[in-house]
C-alpha cells in the first residue's frame, strides 16, 4: 500500500478545498494520512529557535516533529489549497518553511553551495489548487508562479526523483457542477496514476 499524505489549507471546513481533499482521500484509500493545517491549528511562523538552528548541527524540531515524521513517511504527497494573490496561503507556506527542514527534507552543503534533497522516499507530489482568476492571467501574465515555486523551488530540490503533477481550477468562484466534476475526474485520474 502506498503511503499517502494529504495536506489541506483552507480556513472554512466546508470549502471547495475541503471537498476536493475529502474526495482525494477516498481514492487514496483507508490508510491515507491527512493534515488539515487549519483544523490542526498549525502555526505558520518559523520560531526564533528554528531559525537559529537552520545552520546548526540539528534543526530544532520540538514543535514540528510530528509533521516532519508525516512528511518523511509519505511516498505520495497531495497538497490541496486555494491560491490567494497568486501565492500559497500563509499557513501552507509556513508548513513548508518549518517542516521541509534542514536535516530532514534537505542538507546544507558544507560550503553553503546547493542543498541536497533528503526526501528520497517521496515518489510523487500532486498539487490541487483553486483560483478565482481566469487561466490566462495565471499562465500569460504571471507565468504560473505557484507551480514554478513548488516544482522547482521546493520539490525538485528536496525530492529530485519525485514526479510532479499540478492541477488548477480557474474561476473557481463561478464553477459549474459540470466543470467541477470534470476537474475532479482529471485530478482523480492523476492520483491513481501516481499511487
Amino acid at each position: 500500500m502506498t503511503r499517502v499524505l494529504i495536506v489541506s489549507a483552507h480556513p472554512a471546513a466546508r470549502s471547495l478545498t475541503g471537498q476536493l481533499a475529502d474526495r482525494l482521500a477516498e481514492v487514496a484509500g483507508p490508510d491515507v494520512e491527512r493534515l488539515d493545517l487549519y483544523a490542526r491549528g498549525f502555526s505558520p511562523a518559523l520560531t526564533a529557535a528554528e531559525r537559529a538552528s537552520t545552520y546548526a548541527d540539528a534543526f530544532d524540531t520540538r514543535d514540528v516533529a510530528d509533521e516532519i515524521a508525516q512528511l518523511r513517511r509519505a511516498e505520495v504527497l497531495v497538497l490541496v489549497f486555494p491560491t490567494w494573490w497568486f501565492g500559497l496561503p500563509a499557513i501552507l507556506k509556513g508548513w513548508i518553511d518549518r517542516v521541509w527542514a534542514p536535516g530532514h527534507a534537505y542538507d546544507h552543503a558544507s560550503d553553503l553551495g546547493p542543498i541536497t534533497g533528503r526526501l528520497t522516499g517521496l515518489r510523487a507530489v500532486l498539487v490541487v489548487t483553486t483560483l478565482g482568476a481566469p487561466a490566462w492571467v495565471d499562465w500569460l501574465v504571471l507565468r504560473r508562479p505557484v507551480r514554478r515555486v513548488l516544482r522547482w523551488g521546493v520539490v525538485k530540490v528536496c525530492a529530485p526523483q519525485a514526479r510532479f503533477a499540478f492541477h488548477a481550477l480557474y474561476a473557481a468562484e463561478k464553477v459549474t457542477p459540470e466543470r467541477l466534476a470534470g476537474f475532479e475526474a482529471r485530478v482523480i485520474r492523476t492520483l491513481r496514476r501516481l499511487l
